[in-house]
């Protein structure tokens, strides 16, 4: 196994600062996501971690879509506004999250020898929904990463990934202040939701 130690503290650094940016809606953020992303990819798979590898190809792709979005997307192309999910499209999500990560899981306990199967494939299919939420706008991303990173951080421990596992813990912290602040953004675009938003 490659000693990622020194890439590792620069895929972090560089993760914080996505968040960071992201709370304060600062399309940089996506800058920072692309590099932090790309490093993972190969600690992923140098630790058996292939979903999570497989997730930042992905998270590299998402942060040049996110960065059109947020640039470019919306009406009259200003970039897209907050917005929020039903509780019907939280469901349907939920219940495809939850599949996919059975089946995937299922492979590859069956197929590889990849660490904590069920749990990788929970996290990566989570995230893959969740990302395309931040690039979307959605207010509910940060929830959803509050659950996702809790859940990580045991898989990143049982690698001994320790920074990363640190790192989740920082985003637990700033996803709660992430959802507060695009909620605060959010009803202020959307006076008329506040009677209805009690969370």
């Amino acid at each position: 196994m490659f000693d990622w130690v020194g890439l590792e503290t620069v895929a972090v650094a560089l993760a914080i600062g996505y968040l960071l940016l992201a709370v304060r809606e600062n399309i940089l953020c996506w800058y920072c996501a692309f590099f932090s992303t790309a490093i993972y990819v190969w600690i992923f798979g140098d630790v058996n971690l292939y979903m999570e590898s497989a997730l930042n190809i992905y998270y590299m792709a998402m942060a040049l879509y996110g960065w059109y979005q947020w640039q470019y997307g919306g009406s009259g192309q200003e970039g897209v506004a907050i917005c929020r999910w039903t509780a019907a499209q939280h469901i349907q999500w939920g219940a495809l999250i939850l599949l996919v990560s059975f089946i995937s899981g299922y492979f590859l306990a069956q197929s590889t020898d990849a660490r904590l199967p069920y749990v990788d494939s929970f996290t990566t299919w989570a995230s893959v929904v969740t990302t395309w939420m931040v690039a979307r706008k959605v207010l509910e991303n940060w929830l959803y990463w509050m659950l996702i990173n809790s859940v990580s951080i045991g898989l990143f421990i049982d690698r001994e990934l320790y920074q990363t596992a640190a790192m989740l813990g920082v985003y637990l912290l700033l996803s709660l202040i992430g959802y507060f602040a695009w909620r605060k953004t959010y009803l202020e675009q959307n006076p008329d939701s506040i009677a209805a938003s009690p969370v």
